[in-house]
Order: structure tokens, then sequence, then C-alpha cells
């Protein structure tokens, strides 16, 4: 997979409560480290489908959960890897 895309947090607290809720909303994410593309006070994020973007911001917004923000993480074509935040 050549992109993906993530939210990024100011805490692990934060991330895994987050976790918590998407994943009891039945929707398929992954918590990895944040990428080193990313500037960011927490280690975590979570990886989601582009599909469920619009779902992931009202869940996030109605549940007044915290982020850094969203990021499109796009591979160039020398192989190295650029952040594009999409959402505060």
């Amino acid at each position: 997979m050549n992109d993906f895309y993530v939210v990024s947090f100011n805490s692990t607290h934060h991330a895994i409560r987050t976790e918590k809720l998407l994943e009891s909303e039945g929707l398929k994410i992954m918590t990895l480290p944040t990428p080193r593309e990313i500037a960011a006070s927490c280690g975590l994020s979570i990886k989601f489908d582009y599909d469920d973007f619009d779902r992931i911001n009202v869940i996030m917004t109605d549940n007044s959960l915290e982020r850094r923000g969203i990021f499109h993480i796009v591979k160039n074509e020398d192989g190295s890897r650029e952040a594009i935040k999409i959402e505060d």
C-alpha cells in the first residue's frame, strides 16, 4: 500500500479512548506507531480506510475526542513519505 490515512493524538490516553470507541462502532482500524513524518507528542496513531473518514470524524466530534489531526500519508516516487494534514 503506497498511501494510507491516520488520526494522530496529543496523548496516549486520547488514542486509546478513541480506539476503543471506534472499535465498539464496528470500524476496521489499526493502532500503530505514529509515522515519523508527523511530529506528535503521542507515539500512537490510528490507521483507517478513507471510506470511513466522514464516519470517524462525526464519531470523534460527537464524543468530544481530542486529536492532533488527520493525515494522508503518501509514498513519493523516490520512496520517501509525506504527511499531508487534511483535518485538524
